[in-house]
């Protein structure tokens, strides 16, 4: 008995001892507050705190601090988001930019004719909600979240997570902690002016930030001990420092928040505050500066978070398994929510038939590409493993029908043929049926013109639509380009006479896309075509005119097209082919020795780039007519750039447009493009052309190269379109021509 109490009296010490060393496992809350690009300083922080040995029990943040906590929760190290955000281009994720390889024709053809778009309902012009839909972001933090797709509850998480979102209707601040996480996100981060706002269920919301920009109270309130906070909100600006709309709108975002950070930071136990006045919210080219300023920032409070780190008992970082596959296997598609647009329409938008493997890359430019067609003010969509094949996806897809179905558009155009032209088109979907587009383009300048079309678009189905447009432009042509055996006067000196073209075609077509870049369309048309000139004669009614042509022509046509240019202006890859094929079978009017005959023509180009801004594009086209020869207004003519395409007006340098003519033409172009700064393009160009009537059949079309061209010249890519200017040679003319080309054709 003395011996035991002996042995305990000697062993209290220690256990008194051990009981004051132990470790006490403290719990650890994180909070990331908004600031645009600014939030790329988040990820420096979490590399210091990280290296401190923290162990982050719980996030919480706002916006950006939303996207960088969110994938931070989700498993990500501070390291892997910093490689992730080296590697992609801003430009594009917040401008919503669709590569324009991955649009449909009709997308194509609208996003290169008109400049500026607007809402336009009840004839009253309005501006979008945003200047991104914030597509791309949300097409970003899916494929970055889908290994935790399934997670429904953001508690579950690897770190357990939340973010504060504002509801746009009464202004109250949200707490959202469970839905799909990319969605979550995307609503904390929609900064008001930059991105439309996002719709979960019934709520629409905006960036967090307005209502709450730094949630260090929630936080706590998850259960954490000790708050780390980095804080990267602006301070105010003074009058010479706002110097955009956006900046603005942050400052007055910002006017309630920073009167609360002095609070906040007191209840903030280890408060990091980056440097980082020198930057906006918009300033993602510096990311590389913003996430080297949260390290410095963090670095500064190495010591604090080393003796936090030494409070936790030391755990090992769930392991987690990301997905890492480069391609989808898709096996079907549910779509809910679309009452005005049919499955098949969606589908054809986002080019995809199942079941299919298909990339991320052509997933996502799918997405986009509906998104773009403005008819839907959300698209949310989630990956479902399927339940037998863990490697095998069902894609639910919800979509947010826009209310919005009438559109104004408007563009500017000046070219050597057309001369000055202002476009105002207005467009209105869901006219008569669902699927359905009637567009009206009125050209107004030096010459009037129109453009009406509309069109029932099936997706991947055959579509059918009607089209109606007018066209006219004046311009000098040599004397016999009409009537080569015109005979003057004695008396009357002419070399030139100037030629009034009017143009009228209407057609009825089908339209078919397969294999995702093919296009065929198959039609009837109606053409009436007039040209005169007032230089020389007088007409029947005694008028100072010949009239060279007043015929109404009624043909039957085929289209098949292939477009994987990336660019249409200043293409640095793809492959691009037209064939045209035209049977005119009858005409009424002043061709009255009319017989039926057949045009033909092709184009193929391809583009490529050895370097980055170095680019080559080798084109050759030609075409040619067999049956009635009697017919020459339909002739090739040659000559010219810059101008919209219409009938068989074919651009050439060196020559003036209209200056060569013949029904038979074969061309061949080589164009080596340098972009010396961005969107900035010095070209040079060679063009070589045979050009004349029945080349083929007298075996002319290789006896040598009739006409050559030359042209230097500089493009800038603008938002109105190419702004270029060209001077071009031509050897055997031993002349030159100037050719200027403001904004997109139409």
């Amino acid at each position: 008995m003395k011996k035991c109490l002996i042995i305990l009296l000697l062993l209290l010490p220690s256990i008194f001892f051990a009981q004051e060393t132990e470790v006490k496992d403290l719990k650890i809350g994180l909070v990331l507050s908004g600031g645009g690009a600014k939030g790329l300083a988040h990820i420096g922080a979490l590399k210091v705190i990280e290296e401190a040995g923290i162990r982050v029990d719980y996030i919480g943040g706002t916006s950006m601090g939303a996207i960088i906590g969110g994938l931070y929760a989700s498993g990500y190290k501070a390291t892997q988001l910093d490689s992730i955000f080296r590697t992609l281009d801003f430009d594009q994720i917040i401008q919503d930019d669709v590569p324009r390889g991955a649009k449909t024709f009709y997308e194509k053809d609208d996003a290169e004719k008109y400049a500026l778009t607007l809402p336009f309902d009840d004839f009253r012009p309005a501006f979008p909600t945003g200047i991104s839909k914030g597509q791309n972001v949300y097409n970003l933090l899916s494929r970055l979240m889908i290994h935790v797709k399934d997670v429904e509850d953001f508690n579950e998480l690897p770190i357990p997570f939340f973010c504060v979102a504002t509801n746009v209707e009464t202004g109250e601040e949200v707490i959202l902690d469970k839905g799909y996480l990319p969605r979550a996100v995307s609503a904390s981060g929609a900064l008001p002016s930059l991105f439309s706002p996002v719709t979960i269920g019934s709520t629409i919301y905006v960036d967090g930030g307005v209502v709450n920009n730094y949630p260090v109270d929630e936080v706590r309130a998850m259960g954490a001990d000790v708050v780390i906070g980095v804080d990267v909100q602006d301070d105010l600006r003074d009058r010479d420092e706002l110097r955009s709309a956006i900046e603005v709108m942050v400052q007055i975002n910002n006017y309630r928040t920073i009167r609360e950070m002095k609070k906040k930071s007191d209840q903030t136990n280890v408060y990091i505050k980056p440097e980082i006045d020198d930057f906006t919210v918009v300033s993602f080219a510096e990311g590389k500066q913003i996430v080297s300023a949260g390290e410095t920032a963090a670095k500064r409070m190495q010591n604090e978070l080393k003796e936090l780190a030494n409070q936790q008992k030391p755990t090992p970082r769930k392991k987690v398994e990301f997905n890492n596959q480069e391609t989808l296997y898709i096996k079907d598609v549910v779509i809910q929510g679309n009452k005005n647009y049919t499955d098949a329409y969606v589908l054809g938008k986002l080019k995809l038939r199942t079941p299919a493997e298909i990339s991320y890359k052509e997933f996502n430019e799918g997405v986009n590409n509906l998104s773009a067609t403005g008819n839907y003010a959300g698209i949310d969509y989630k990956f479902v493993e399927d339940e037998d094949n863990s490697e095998e996806y069902s894609l639910q897809f919800q979509v947010n029908e826009s209310k919005s179905n009438t559109l104004l558009r408007l563009g500017v155009h000046y070219d050597d043929l057309y001369r000055t032209a202002a476009l105002v088109n207005v467009t209105r979907k869901r006219l008569f049926t669902n699927n359905d587009v009637a567009s009206l383009d009125l050209v107004v300048g030096d010459n009037l013109r129109y453009n009406l079309n509309y069109y029932i678009d099936k997706g991947f189905y055959w579509s059918v639509g009607l089209s109606s447009s007018f066209n006219s432009f004046n311009k000098d042509v040599a004397v016999d380009f009409f009537i080569p055996d015109m005979v003057l006067g004695d008396d009357l000196q002419l070399n030139e006479l100037n030629l009034k073209y009017d143009d009228l075609t209407n057609r009825i077509f089908a339209q078919t896309v397969f294999r995702r870049s093919f296009l065929l369309r198959l039609g009837v048309e109606h053409k009436w075509l007039h040209l005169l000139s007032e230089t020389i004669g007088i007409d029947e009614n005694n008028l100072p005119r010949t009239v060279f042509e007043d015929t109404n022509y009624f043909s039957s046509y085929g289209v098949l097209k292939y477009d994987t240019f990336d660019n249409k202006f200043f293409p640095n890859k793809g492959v691009y082919f037209e064939g045209d094929f035209h049977w005119y079978l009858l005409a009424n009017g002043r061709n009255d020795s009319f017989d039926p005959f057949s045009i033909a023509q092709a184009r193929v180009a391809y583009a490529i780039s050895p370097t980055s801004r170095f680019s080559i594009v080798l084109s050759t086209e030609g075409g040619f007519k067999w049956g009635d020869r009697s017919t020459t207004s339909l002739d090739f003519f040659v000559g010219g750039y810059g101008f919209r395409a219409l009938n068989n007006i074919i651009p050439l340098y060196g020559y003036e447009a209209i200056s060569l003519r013949g029904d038979t033409y074969l061309k061949s172009e080589l164009v080596l493009d340098y972009e010396i700064f961005k969107r900035n393009h010095i070209n040079i160009s060679a063009n070589i052309a045979n050009v004349g009537d029945q080349l083929f059949e007298r075996g002319e079309w290789i006896d040598g190269i009739d006409y050559q061209g030359y042209a230097l010249g500089y493009g800038l890519d603008t938002f109105l379109g190419p702004i270029e200017l060209k001077y071009s040679f031509s050897p055997e003319r031993g002349g030159d021509e100037w050719f200027v080309n403001v904004g997109f054709r139409f």
